[in-house]
Formats: C-alpha cells, structure tokens, sequence
C-alpha cells in the first residue's frame, strides 16, 4: 500500500480510502448493512493498510434527509482498537441546515453515532456555489472554526458537485484542508475536473477523489473496448486500468473505493500496493483514451448510483433502474441485453420500475450529476419494459 501527503495537513493517507457508502446489505435493501460480510471487509482493508474511511450522515438510510445505518455501523465496526488506526470522515449533510444551531446539533449527534470524540476529516457535504453562499451566511465559517477549536474536528474540507466556474470562490471561501471530488478517465471536464485537481492542489488542499469507477461503469467493459485492453499486452483488469489512471495523478491525495464483496476490495488493495504517480506511459495513456472515447459513445446516463435522488415519492428505484439501463448499452449482443432486461423485471417490482414515474420532478434538484432523471426513465421504459 502506498500513501501521500493529504495537501497541507501533513497527514499520510492511504492512496486507497475505503467508501461506506455501498457496504453489501440484506435482501437489498440499503439502509440493512449486512454486516456479517460489511465488517470482515473493514477490518481487512484496515489491517491491509487502508487508513482513511469514509461515510455520511444519511448513507445506508432511507433518503438523504434521515440518518442512515453507515455512521453507527462504522462506529461499532471501529471498536477494538481499530479506531486508532484510521482517519475517520464524515460529512455535515448541507442540505439539513436552517441555521447555526442545526450544525452543532448535527455534528453532536454524528459524534455520537460514531462513537468518537473527534472526527479527524469533516465535510461540508455536496456543495454547490447555491448552497455554500446560504451555509456561508448562516455562520458555517465560524461553526468550522469553533469545532476545530473545540477538539471535536481535526481538518474541515467539502465535497462538490457543481462547475468548475463556481468550484474556485468555494475553494477561496475558507482556509480549507481538503476537498473531494467527482473524477475519472470520462470526467477529466466535468464539474471540477482536471482543472480543478490541479487548481485545488497548487492552493494547498489535498484532493480526495469520489466516484473513480463511474458507479461500476468502468468496471463493465463492452468487447471493442476490451480488445484494446488485451492489444496493450498488459494483464489488467478495466478496474484496474481507470484506478491506475487516477492515481498516475500526482495531485491526487487519494480515491474513496464503495466496496461490496471481498473480491472487489482484494482486487483494489492489489492494484494501490502498484500503482505510483507518473508510471503509465504515453502509450497507456492514450489506450485509456481510446476506452474513454468508447466508453462515451455507450453509456447513455451519467449516473453513479449514488441515491441523492432517492427515496422517490412515486416509489420508483432510480439508481438500480439507471445501472441496469447503463449496462443493457454497455453490451450490444442479444444475450447480454437479454439478461439485462430479464434482471430488471427479475430484481425490480413493477411499483418499482421506471413507469412507476409521475414526473413529479422532485429528484432534479437532489442528483449531483444533473441529470433529467423523469425524462430518462421514460428512456427506461421503452427499452427495458417493452
């Protein structure tokens, strides 16, 4: 496992956090963490060297503005000695907040949850320029500083989903340590992009990457886009090709990893305990190119299965009915598009599925990527419930 230096904190990171996001769950359902195979994975990512974990006040939970089951389960899964061998992350829910009183109640209670005294990185959660100028006039400055002051946080940083154009007056708002966020081979102008890595880390801050398989997309990988894989000679997954690309930055402090099984996290520890800034070669460099550019021909919504839209009012599952629309045109022969829509009707009831809809349009103002999630799911329909 290799670490680097997370900006001017002077803290030495694994280049490999482990993301609390997406711990495997019972019978599907994300706010019951499975925690019979979610701590084995924990420990084994902490005993192998991973130092930084990352969760959320609502992740694991029934929409993002309840609790969710991660921070109390990360809590318990750091007992025993465990606690003292990470960083631990959390995330202020941004979202939540009407004035100073909710953020000193929030953060209270997060300690709590977590079993801890202090939170070593704290977040300012999913910040647009929006939100940052309401959080900014409420006293969220000041509430930073106090809880620094006060021993109950270490380093305050935020993650952020908005343009580049309003990631730099967030970036000059505050003395910041840190931020994080979305970036991988098909992101390198989205949001904050590459621009953005390297404005942030020439200021100071260390960047924390999110999203570094697209929600598993870059982990799919269509046939034209495998054979340029395997043409490269090299013995690598496609995880492994878009993980080595983010970490081919130097200014990249670390990616957050959202694990499911075993296998995925022995992969990924696999591939940080080889992979250093600056080793891929024009050549590797420009196969990650061709895959991108196939990559974008194919995937038809941007979204990573992240659940800020959820839960839907009209009980539609958007993030399961987006992946299995994603992976039916990641692959182009008749069987994999049959299983595709075989597993949709199979995993999803029809008060789930996509023509579940009202087009309430709710879910626009909560997904970070932007996407018209109504006018996508009618996409939805026509090709997996024809």
């Amino acid at each position: 496992m290799f670490y680097r230096e997370l900006g001017k904190t002077g803290e030495k990171v694994s280049i490999l956090g482990f993301g609390c996001l997406r711990f495997p769950t019972l019978n599907n359902d994300p706010d019951r963490i499975d925690e019979a195979k979610a701590l084995p994975m924990l420990r084994r990512a902490i005993d192998k060297g991973v130092n930084y974990i990352d969760t959320a006040y609502p992740y694991h939970g029934t929409g993002f503005d309840n609790p969710g089951a991660s921070e109390p389960f990360v809590g318990r899964a750091l007992r025993d000695g465990y606690r003292e061998k990470v960083h631990l992350a959390t995330k202020l829910p941004s979202w939540l907040i009407k004035g100073r009183e909710d953020m000193d109640r929030l953060l209270n209670d997060q300690l709590r949850r977590l079993e801890t005294e202090v939170i070593d990185f704290y977040l300012l959660h999913s910040l647009d320029i929006k939100r940052w100028k309401t959080l900014e006039s409420l006293g969220v400055t000041d509430f930073m500083d106090q809880a620094i002051k006060d021993g109950k946080i270490r380093y305050a940083g935020f993650s952020f989903h908005d343009s580049l154009e309003n990631f730099i007056p967030i970036v000059e708002g505050y003395d910041w340590s840190f931020c994080q966020i979305q970036y991988n081979f098909l992101d390198e102008d989205f949001e904050a992009g590459k621009s953005g890595l390297h404005y942030a880390a020439g200021e100071g801050l260390g960047v924390i990457v999110m999203e570094p398989l697209r929600g598993g997309s870059l982990a799919l990988c269509p046939e034209d886009a495998k054979r340029i894989y395997e043409n490269s000679g090299l013995d690598r997954s496609p995880a492994e090709w878009a993980l080595r690309w983010i970490w081919n930055e130097p200014e990249v402090s670390m990616l957050l990893s959202g694990m499911t099984e075993m296998s995925q996290l022995e992969e990924n520890l696999n591939i940080a305990g080889k992979a250093t800034p600056n080793s891929m070669s024009p050549r590797e460099l420009e196969i990650v190119r061709e895959v991108s550019g196939i990559y974008k021909n194919r995937i038809p919504v941007g979204c990573t299965a992240c659940r800020y839209c959820m839960p839907c009012e009209s009980g539609v599952n958007i993030p399961v009915s987006m992946q299995i629309y994603i992976d039916y045109h990641m692959f182009d022969d008749d069987i994999s598009q049959a299983r595709n829509k075989w597993r949709y009707k199979l995993v999803l009831p029809p008060e789930n599925r996509a023509s579940a809809c009202t087009d309430c349009g709710k879910c626009l103002e909560r997904c970070p990527q932007h996407i018209d999630i109504p006018r996508e799911l009618k996409k939805v329909v026509e090709v997996l419930e024809s």
